[in-house]
Protein backbone atom coordinates (compact mmCIF):
# COMPACT_ATOMS: atom_id res chain seq x y z
CA UNK A 1 0.00 0.00 0.00
CA UNK A 2 1.37 3.37 -0.96
CA UNK A 3 0.87 6.31 1.28
CA UNK A 4 0.24 9.64 -0.26
CA UNK A 5 2.85 12.30 0.68
CA UNK A 6 1.48 15.57 2.01
CA UNK A 7 3.79 18.03 0.25
CA UNK A 8 2.18 21.04 1.93
CA UNK A 9 2.93 19.66 5.37
CA UNK A 10 6.47 18.68 4.36
CA UNK A 11 7.10 22.18 2.99
CA UNK A 12 5.76 23.76 6.22
CA UNK A 13 8.02 21.56 8.40
CA UNK A 14 11.06 22.36 6.25
CA UNK A 15 10.42 26.11 6.42
CA UNK A 16 9.74 25.96 10.18
CA UNK A 17 12.95 24.00 10.81
CA UNK A 18 15.06 26.39 8.74
CA UNK A 19 13.49 29.44 10.43
CA UNK A 20 14.06 27.99 13.91
CA UNK A 21 17.69 27.21 13.01
CA UNK A 22 18.23 30.74 11.66
CA UNK A 23 16.79 32.33 14.83
CA UNK A 24 18.96 30.07 16.98
CA UNK A 25 22.07 30.93 14.93
CA UNK A 26 21.30 34.63 15.32
CA UNK A 27 20.97 34.25 19.10
CA UNK A 28 24.39 32.59 19.17
CA UNK A 29 26.04 34.98 16.69
CA UNK A 30 24.96 38.29 18.25
CA UNK A 31 26.83 37.87 21.57
CA UNK A 32 29.79 36.34 19.73
CA UNK A 33 30.06 39.30 17.34
CA UNK A 34 29.47 41.77 20.20
CA UNK A 35 32.48 40.29 22.00
CA UNK A 36 34.70 41.57 19.17
CA UNK A 37 33.90 45.19 20.02
CA UNK A 38 36.41 46.95 22.28
CA UNK A 39 35.32 47.26 25.89
CA UNK A 40 34.51 50.60 27.49
CA UNK A 41 37.82 50.41 29.34
CA UNK A 42 39.73 49.81 26.10
CA UNK A 43 37.95 52.72 24.44
CA UNK A 44 38.77 54.97 27.40
CA UNK A 45 42.46 53.99 27.31
CA UNK A 46 42.77 55.20 23.73
CA UNK A 47 40.52 58.21 24.11
CA UNK A 48 41.92 61.73 24.00
CA UNK A 49 42.52 63.43 27.34
CA UNK A 50 41.66 67.09 27.85
CA UNK A 51 43.99 68.95 30.22
CA UNK A 52 43.53 72.37 31.80
CA UNK A 53 46.85 74.25 31.72
CA UNK A 54 45.41 77.57 32.88
CA UNK A 55 47.03 77.35 36.32
CA UNK A 56 50.37 75.94 35.13
CA UNK A 57 52.95 78.52 36.17
CA UNK A 58 55.99 79.31 33.97
CA UNK A 59 58.79 76.91 34.88
CA UNK A 60 56.37 74.27 36.22
CA UNK A 61 55.48 70.81 34.96
CA UNK A 62 52.16 68.97 34.92
CA UNK A 63 51.95 65.18 34.66
CA UNK A 64 48.91 63.45 33.20
CA UNK A 65 48.24 59.95 31.91
CA UNK A 66 47.25 59.06 28.35
CA UNK A 67 47.07 55.48 27.05
CA UNK A 68 48.81 54.28 30.20
CA UNK A 69 51.82 56.53 29.67
CA UNK A 70 52.99 59.56 31.61
CA UNK A 71 52.72 62.81 29.68
CA UNK A 72 54.81 65.80 30.76
CA UNK A 73 53.45 69.27 30.02
CA UNK A 74 56.03 71.96 30.76
CA UNK A 75 55.29 75.67 30.76
CA UNK A 76 58.70 76.86 29.62
CA UNK A 77 60.11 80.21 30.65
CA UNK A 78 61.90 82.58 28.26
CA UNK A 79 65.19 81.40 29.80
CA UNK A 80 64.34 77.74 29.10
CA UNK A 81 63.48 78.57 25.49
CA UNK A 82 66.73 80.54 25.11
CA UNK A 83 68.73 77.40 26.03
CA UNK A 84 67.34 75.39 23.10
CA UNK A 85 69.63 76.83 20.43
CA UNK A 86 72.77 76.64 22.53
CA UNK A 87 72.84 72.85 22.81
CA UNK A 88 72.17 71.75 19.19
CA UNK A 89 75.77 70.62 18.66
CA UNK A 90 75.58 68.33 21.69
CA UNK A 91 72.38 66.57 20.57
CA UNK A 92 72.01 63.26 18.72
CA UNK A 93 68.93 64.37 16.71
CA UNK A 94 68.62 68.18 17.01
CA UNK A 95 66.21 68.45 14.05
CA UNK A 96 64.02 65.59 15.34
CA UNK A 97 64.35 63.77 12.02
CA UNK A 98 64.54 60.28 13.56
CA UNK A 99 62.15 60.76 16.44
CA UNK A 100 58.49 59.98 17.01
CA UNK A 101 56.38 63.11 16.79
CA UNK A 102 53.75 64.81 14.65
CA UNK A 103 54.95 67.05 11.81
CA UNK A 104 54.19 70.21 13.80
CA UNK A 105 56.87 69.20 16.32
CA UNK A 106 59.76 69.07 13.85
CA UNK A 107 61.19 72.34 15.09
CA UNK A 108 63.53 73.49 17.82
CA UNK A 109 60.73 73.90 20.38
CA UNK A 110 59.02 70.63 19.30
CA UNK A 111 55.68 72.26 20.07
CA UNK A 112 52.70 74.08 18.61
CA UNK A 113 53.19 76.96 21.05
CA UNK A 114 56.87 77.25 22.02
CA UNK A 115 56.12 78.01 25.67
CA UNK A 116 54.31 74.67 26.16
CA UNK A 117 56.20 71.40 25.73
CA UNK A 118 54.14 68.20 25.61
CA UNK A 119 56.16 64.94 25.62
CA UNK A 120 55.72 61.32 26.62
CA UNK A 121 57.61 60.99 29.91
CA UNK A 122 59.18 57.63 29.09
CA UNK A 123 62.89 57.25 28.32
CA UNK A 124 63.47 55.91 24.82
CA UNK A 125 66.23 53.59 26.06
CA UNK A 126 64.45 51.02 28.24
CA UNK A 127 61.21 52.75 29.16
CA UNK A 128 62.26 54.19 32.52
CA UNK A 129 60.72 57.41 33.81
CA UNK A 130 63.03 60.42 33.40
CA UNK A 131 63.22 62.81 36.30
CA UNK A 132 61.20 65.92 35.77
CA UNK A 133 63.86 67.96 37.55
CA UNK A 134 64.96 70.15 34.72
CA UNK A 135 67.31 72.72 36.12
CA UNK A 136 71.02 72.01 36.46
CA UNK A 137 70.98 72.41 40.24
CA UNK A 138 68.19 69.88 40.71
CA UNK A 139 70.26 66.83 39.77
CA UNK A 140 74.00 66.34 39.79
CA UNK A 141 74.39 65.15 36.20
CA UNK A 142 77.44 66.86 34.72
CA UNK A 143 79.05 70.26 34.79
CA UNK A 144 78.14 71.03 31.16
CA UNK A 145 74.46 70.04 31.43
CA UNK A 146 72.19 73.07 31.11
CA UNK A 147 69.04 71.36 32.31
CA UNK A 148 66.31 69.27 30.79
CA UNK A 149 65.17 65.75 31.63
CA UNK A 150 67.45 63.13 33.19
CA UNK A 151 66.90 59.37 33.32
CA UNK A 152 68.76 58.06 36.39
CA UNK A 153 68.48 54.39 35.30
CA UNK A 154 71.28 54.57 32.72
CA UNK A 155 72.18 58.26 32.55
CA UNK A 156 70.29 59.47 29.47
CA UNK A 157 69.93 63.25 29.24
CA UNK A 158 67.40 65.28 27.27
CA UNK A 159 67.20 69.04 26.75
CA UNK A 160 64.19 71.28 27.44
CA UNK A 161 62.56 70.10 24.20
CA UNK A 162 63.03 66.42 25.06
CA UNK A 163 65.88 66.07 22.52
CA UNK A 164 68.44 63.44 23.48
CA UNK A 165 72.11 64.29 24.00
CA UNK A 166 74.92 62.42 22.26
CA UNK A 167 76.84 59.63 24.02
CA UNK A 168 73.93 58.46 26.22
CA UNK A 169 72.03 55.15 25.94
CA UNK A 170 68.71 56.62 24.76
CA UNK A 171 68.55 56.33 20.94
CA UNK A 172 65.90 58.97 20.15
CA UNK A 173 64.23 62.08 21.50
CA UNK A 174 61.30 61.82 23.91
CA UNK A 175 58.16 61.22 21.80
CA UNK A 176 55.68 64.04 21.27
CA UNK A 177 52.10 62.73 21.32
CA UNK A 178 49.49 64.10 18.96
CA UNK A 179 47.74 67.02 20.63
CA UNK A 180 45.99 70.27 19.91
CA UNK A 181 44.83 73.35 21.77
CA UNK A 182 41.05 73.51 22.16
CA UNK A 183 41.36 76.92 23.84
CA UNK A 184 44.15 79.10 25.21
CA UNK A 185 44.13 77.13 28.47
CA UNK A 186 43.09 73.61 27.39
CA UNK A 187 45.04 70.92 25.50
CA UNK A 188 43.51 67.80 23.99
CA UNK A 189 46.15 65.04 24.08
CA UNK A 190 45.57 62.24 21.59
CA UNK A 191 43.93 64.40 18.93
CA UNK A 192 45.73 65.68 15.85
CA UNK A 193 46.36 69.40 15.59
CA UNK A 194 43.86 71.06 13.26
CA UNK A 195 45.96 74.00 12.16
CA UNK A 196 49.45 73.56 13.51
Amino acid sequence: MTEEVDTGRRHFLTVATVATGAVGAAFVAIPFLASWKPSARAKAMGAPVEVDIGKLEPGAILKVEWRGKAIFIVHRTKEMLAQLGGVAGDLRDPESAESDQPDFAKNEARAIKPEYLVVVGVCTHLGCAPLDKFTPGDVAVSADWKGGFFCPCHGSKFDMSGRVFKDVPAPTNLPVPPYRFVSDTRILIGAEAENA
